[in-house]
């Protein structure tokens, strides 16, 4: 593999509670400092425990996350200026991650022909979009977007591929939430990574999809290298470990998540200006993830920020990771990182930065993110990106 294969990031798209689209992302984020998120009611298990759905509506759609996954991918296309004659000229990969894949069919027994197998969006989606591709389904649990994105920048990095389709859509699932309900790890308000007294996780649905790129072809295609004024952006690493110590829950060392963050970060760890964390808001691994960071930023781990991206959207399983790069790649877009959903009390075990209330500008020496997420298994993943314009350096938000 040659790892001096630039990695770009050239579009993205995303679909949330919020809508479908980038934009209504970032325009939650940026409204988040003032009001807590709504929480809809769970319109299907019997159990009442929240659920944030796109659409809650008692008849759901059994093919929510292949539908997620395409509005996602067409977005990020277009934000990539990339069209179906472009895409069937080069060398062109579908990957997806997921948590659960396409549950619902099989939990809803709708199915006309019986049980199908659930991970089959990347399928779905390169034959919605006529291409006869590399195509992967990636299922590491919850960390399963975040090795999807990995896997697009390796077969860039490879050479077998000039664009990778890559990122992780989820859909709500009856199973997911019930197993939840049993291990006692859901919250009963909302979905509240490191407050003092958060209960659990809460549910939540959607797609994050990028166009991944090698900077050669955007290049000669005629879209923007990175730089101050573009779009485009650099995928600078992404690093995988596993504890497989326990089931569900991470060693309490967290020697393995530590590993994925240094790897990803490389010798650029004082140039990471912002963090978006897995932050379920479960007990244990909130602390946890806290205590790795400052293992891995030391003493800057207390003043450097993160954005809680669940504490807006509630946890999309395998979506997450590649929701957490969207994320990334609008914070670096725009140059500043929005205040996060406020908190009442922040748990004194989780001595991190949450700002509060107002955006904080991402030092112009400082522009990379770095996004992380964790599975059932002991799946760790942490993917670093950077690029984009600083504050004053007039390139034009998204």
């Amino acid at each position: 593999m040659n790892h001096e294969v630039e990695v770009v990031v050239t579009g993205v798209g995303a679909v949330t509670c919020h809508g479908a689209g980038a934009d209504l992302l970032w325009q939650a984020m940026t409204a988040a400092g003032t009001r807590l998120p709504d929480r809809p009611a769970d319109p299907l298990a019997r159990m009442d425990l929240p659920l944030i759905s796109l659409v809650p509506d008692p008849d759901l759609a059994a093919e929510r996350a292949t539908r997620f996954a395409s509005l996602a991918a067409a977005e990020a296309l277009a934000d990539a200026g990339l069209d179906a004659a472009s895409l069937a000229a080069a060398r062109t990969a579908v990957v997806l991650g997921s948590c659960m894949g396409e549950p619902g069919s099989n939990e809803r027994g709708r199915g006309a022909e019986g049980w199908l197998p659930p991970f089959r969006l990347a399928t779905a989606l390169a034959g919605e979009l006529e291409l006869f591709a590399t195509v992967h389904d990636v299922a590491n649990a919850c960390a399963a977007g975040g090795y999807a994105l990995g896997v697009a920048a390796d077969l860039v990095r490879a050479g077998e591929a000039d664009i990778v389709i890559a990122g992780g859509s989820d859909a709500y699932s009856r199973v997911a939430l019930g197993c939840f309900n049993r291990l006692g790890a859901v919250d009963p308000e909302r979905c509240r990574p490191f407050e003092s007294d958060r209960g659990g996780t809460v549910f939540a649905e959607g797609a994050g999809v990028l166009v991944v790129e090698s900077a050669a072809h955007a290049r000669a295609r005629g879209a923007s290298a990175p730089s101050s004024s573009s779009r485009a952006l650099r995928f600078e690493g992404a690093a995988w470990s596993c504890d497989a110590d326990h089931p569900t829950a991470p060693r309490a060392d967290a020697e393995q998540i530590v590993r994925a963050m240094r790897e990803a970060v490389g010798d650029a760890a004082h140039e990471v200006g912002c963090v978006i964390p897995h932050g379920t808001g479960t007990r244990l691994n909130d602390v946890l993830e806290s205590r790795a960071l400052h293992r891995v930023f030391g003493e800057r781990a207390a003043h450097l920020p993160l954005y809680s991206l669940k504490a807006l959207l509630g946890h999309c399983g395998g979506a997450s990771a590649a929701l957490g790069a969207v994320a990334a790649a609008l914070i670096l877009r725009h140059g500043v990182i929005p205040p996060n959903v406020p908190l009442k009390e922040q748990d004194p075990e989780c001595e991190v930065l949450l700002p509060q209330g107002a955006p904080v500008p991402l030092p112009t020496t400082a522009r990379r993110v770095l996004v992380s997420a964790y599975g059932f298994g002991g799946n760790n993943a942490s993917l670093v990106m950077a690029g984009g314009p600083g504050p004053g350096d007039g390139g034009e938000p998204r």
